[in-house]
């Protein structure tokens, strides 16, 4: 006998550790090798991270479709792993380090490398385990993780092979500098935060027009010593006569020549503008533009970097007095802003101090301001592998869903820069390049290749030191689709699983992950990594906020899964995965998929305690009753709807359609219509009835089994105990095929009994008729076949409808509410159990009062100042209960129509 509840906490690891024995999502099984491969590759998580719910939605969506496509026997690899996450494992292990009073560099890069191993096998990948929690069905025995010696060689060679290719090349250019981890860090890893800061007017003396000047507003005003130009507008005319002159820069005296650029907007601050091209990404670009000197005034602390510095003091006057300006050297880059403020307000150069709001770059793990900082680094030439990457998407060898995504793939693309592909940190690949005492570099796959390429040089052994950089951590997961198959190595794997099929993954990382695999996988494979790539939304909170610490509205994937177990959430995440449009999560909403696990539990147990057990060699396309033949066509359209949904990536439609199928149609009417025959005297209608009953059952655990693996697997091996043996586990078991069994005449008959009884339910709810009423039912002038389908179902109708008696008329009572059923009149009277007047009036008064609500959300959604200053989940939270409102009064509307006739 089945428990009387579903326990989520006590079946999960069972059913885990049987998909593990049986080995159940390993790709290549012996009987799958002839099959169809289907791959995914899992957006490898960070070994530092855990489950949230992004990673929750991302992994639920694969795990559906990797179930969904194993069930119809092809050979699927999802194939999982972790990425190294440089920047944010080293400053997890470097934390650990600093609490014991231990800087890395005391350690030396050897054996902090070493303690950075020893942290990811004891604390890292967290998350696999999580992941596993969820249900994700991935060939664990494959488990990758981006500084495997594998995947390492794969680095190499494709470094290697881009350096001779002439892609790869050091240059020395601007990059988002972080000045507490001293790296060179990706735009992914900077956040844009608005700050209230000052905007200081500055004045320039012209050179050899003593009382002339040309004013700047800057809000770095201590990069004013690395300035080498002044830029305005062309076309302004308030500058224009000073274009090609030069300006003196305060404090220091240097010389610089006034430029004409479109940078320059005439109508923001004084409309000159300073440039200074080693400290800003703008500047550099007008720097290039104008040909002119790069002078670096900071070090790689942020902190100014003046002695000793030629750039900064080529050019400098001898006769001025630099020695208030060269005691700012070491300073800290914010004391040496004021001290340079200080410095203009005495000389009087400041001329005015204005309060500014401006958006400042900030590392997102340091929480410092990012300098945009002059170093030498390695840069990849992307621009011929984009215009491949863009024209595999073009000609439709892979393929956006939604679409709409393509133009931000294609935009990125075609405006694409040199990676920056360097990082100065020690935890990563690092970069395979040797240099010799003269400064030549050697790239090679070794030491020992790279010290044979110098003795080639020289004609001699020298002495080589390797470059000390690592890769950015976007260069290696680039590789992901191929270097987990076993590539560079001529591996099997390859050969079968690449291509993959579909890339499940944020939009967030369209240009930092997807844009580079397309592009690596061209270049080295010659064919794209994936068809299709899926880009799912965010998931947010219930009012459509994004989920933050800070706001105290996060909700955590593992503490849902203790509370109400992972189908629950499974579910829930995938029947609000509309394309294109967020989750607006709540633990209610969670909690209602919950329920729906305990429905299917208790329809289980009912069937079990009225003797429906699955029968040997039952043919659904046999059965005579027609409730049985209407319920598998229902099975069959709801088979075809989940399919086609999945199919199409409208994830949403498919668990929908199965969620209708087994609640509203199964439990609500299957199970309903069959009690009068489970309570009658055995006969074959009732033998089929069960066996019917039983074959759903088993189905439903198909179709719910790509969205709700544990409860469906626990259902089937239970059910399994109550027949003929099954032959495998769910997740091994064929997705069905149950076309043929639509019965026309079935739907006709039973869905004529479901509409008539619904829109039954629909009208007493409306009009107020007390729940135990029992009402006559009159059918007006009915169709023989309408007459003889009520007398079948006699007293199915009274019963599911509580009505007292059916009757046929010519025409409609007096005082009745009419309903129209597939074409057909039926009328309630209500005469002596509803005061119709009285309802007329509640109704009309509701309706009013709804009018009046919406009419004042109206005025809020066109207030343009409401739209510009609400928060986003503000608005929407108004236009939802706008569109409730409209439904709520059109179903009024409905029913006082209803009563107004009778």
């Amino acid at each position: 006998m089945m428990d009387k509840t579903f326990d989520p906490a006590t079946v999960e690891a069972r059913i885990a550790d049987r998909w593990e024995a049986e080995e159940a999502f390993k790709a290549g099984r012996p009987e799958r090798l002839g099959a169809e491969p289907y791959t995914i590759v899992i957006p490898p998580p960070n070994v530092t991270g855990s489950l949230h719910m992004g990673h929750a939605l991302n992994n639920t969506l694969q795990d559906i479709l990797c179930r969904f496509e194993r069930m119809r026997g092809r050979d699927v690899l999802w194939q999982p792993g972790m990425d190294h996450a440089g920047i944010a494992t080293q400053m997890v292990v470097e934390r650990q380090l600093m609490e014991q009073q231990i800087h890395r560099r005391q350690l030396g890069r050897e054996e902090f490398v070493a303690k950075v191993w020893e942290w990811k096998e004891v604390s890292g990948g967290r998350i696999q385990s999580q992941l596993r929690r969820l249900g994700a069905s991935c060939d664990w025995s494959r488990e990758r993780f981006t500084m495997d010696e594998g995947l390492s060689r794969a680095v190499l060679k494709v470094f290697v092979d881009l350096y001779k290719q002439g892609l790869m090349y050091k240059d020395k250019r601007l990059v988002n500098w972080d000045p507490k981890f001293q790296t060179a860090i990706s735009d992914l890893e900077v956040e844009q935060v608005e700050v209230k800061g000052h905007l200081w007017h500055i004045r320039y003396a012209i050179e050899g027009e003593p009382e002339r000047f040309i004013t700047v507003a800057t809000t770095r005003p201590e990069t004013m010593l690395g300035d080498v130009a002044v830029a305005v507008h062309p076309d302004d005319e308030r500058y224009k006569d000073l274009i090609g002159k030069f300006a003196l820069v305060p404090l220091i005296g240097r010389r610089i020549p006034i430029v004409a650029d479109e940078y320059s907007d005439p109508e923001k601050g004084t409309g000159a503008v300073k440039i200074t091209p080693a400290h800003d990404f703008n500047d550099f670009e007008v720097g290039r533009r104008h040909k002119l000197p790069l002078i670096n005034i900071l070090n790689v602390e942020a902190g100014m970097l003046l002695k000793g510095n030629d750039d900064f003091l080529v050019g400098l006057p001898a006769s001025d007095d630099l020695s208030a300006v060269m005691e700012l050297d070491g300073l800290d880059r914010a004391i040496a802003r004021k001290r340079v403020v200080d410095l203009l307000e005495e000389r009087g150069d400041l001329v005015q101090v204005e309060a500014h709001t401006h958006v400042v770059p900030h590392g997102d793990r340091s929480n410092v301001v990012i300098e945009p900082y002059l170093t030498d680094q390695w840069y990849l030439n992307v621009k011929p592998l984009a215009e491949r990457a863009l024209g595999a998407v073009k000609d439709g060898r892979t393929t956006f869903v939604p679409e709409n995504w393509e133009k931000t793939y294609f935009q990125w693309l075609e405006h694409i820069e040199p990676w920056c592909v360097s990082r100065q940190l020690w935890w990563g690949h690092q970069i395979p390049a040797w240099y010799d005492a003269d400064g030549n570099v050697y790239v090679a796959l070794s030491e020992e290749d790279a010290k044979a390429e110098a003795r080639a040089k020289h004609g001699r052994d020298v002495d080589l030191v390797r470059d000390e950089d690592v890769l950015d951590t976007w260069f290696s997961s680039a590789l992901w689709p191929f270097s987990t198959l076993g590539w560079p190595d001529d591996a099997p794997e390859v050969k079968r699983y690449y291509p993959t099929n579909v890339l499940v993954t944020g939009f967030d990382i369209i240009f930092f992950w997807v844009a580079r695999m397309m592009m690596m996988g061209l270049h080295f494979m010659d064919e794209v990594p994936f068809e299709t790539v899926y880009i799912h939304a965010l998931v947010r909170d219930e009012k459509g906020a994004k989920m933050s610490k800070s706001k105290g509205n996060v909700l955590d994937p593992l503490d849902i899964i203790d509370q109400f177990g992972a189908d629950a959430m499974r579910m829930t995440l995938s029947a609000m995965a509309a394309q294109g449009r967020d989750i607006k999560l709540s633990t209610q909403r969670i909690e209602g998929y919950r329920n729906f696990s305990t429905k299917i539990w208790n329809a289980a147990r009912f069937a079990e305690m009225n003797g429906c057990v699955r029968v040997e060699g039952f043919d659904p396309a046999s059965v005579k009753e027609t409730l049985n033949q209407w319920a598998l066509g229902e099975c069959a359209k709801a088979l075809s709807e989940v399919t086609a949904g999945i199919e199409a990536y409208r994830f949403n439609d498919a668990a929908n359609a199965a969620y209708r199928f087994v609640w509203n149609v199964f439990c609500d009417w299957m199970l309903e219509f069959a009690k009068p025959v489970f309570q009658g005297p055995d006969s074959p209608a009732k033998d089929e009835t069960r066996a019917t009953i039983a074959f759903i059952i088993d189905e439903i655990c198909k179709l719910l089994h790509p969205f709700m693996p544990f409860l469906t697997e626990e259902l089937w091996e239970i059910k399994g105990r109550q027949g003929p043996a099954r032959e495998r586990i769910l997740a091994l078991s064929p997705w069905s095929n149950l076309s043929g069994l639509s019965n026309d005449g079935a739907e006709a008959e039973i869905g004529w009994v479901v509409d008539l009884v619904t829109e039954i339910r629909s009208a007493r709810a409306e009009t107020n008729v007390p729940a135990g009423a029992q009402i006559p039912l009159s059918l007006v002038s009915p169709s023989a076949d309408v007459k003889a389908r009520a007398e079948r179902w006699n007293d199915t109708i009274k019963r599911l409808a509580r009505v007292s008696e059916i009757s046929v008329v010519e025409a409609a009572p007096k005082s009745s509410v009419q309903l129209l059923v597939r074409g057909e009149v039926a009328a309630l009277p209500l005469e002596g159990v509803v005061d119709l007047s009285a309802e007329r009036a509640r109704l009309e008064k509701e309706i009013q009062k709804i009018v009046a609500d919406v009419g004042k959300i109206d005025a809020k959604l066109g207030n343009a100042d409401f739209i510009a200053r609400a928060p986003e989940e503000v608005v929407d939270e108004q236009r939802d209960r706008r569109d409730d409102a409209l439904s709520r009064k059109a179903k009024i509307e409905e029913a006082l129509s209803r009563l107004q006739a009778a």
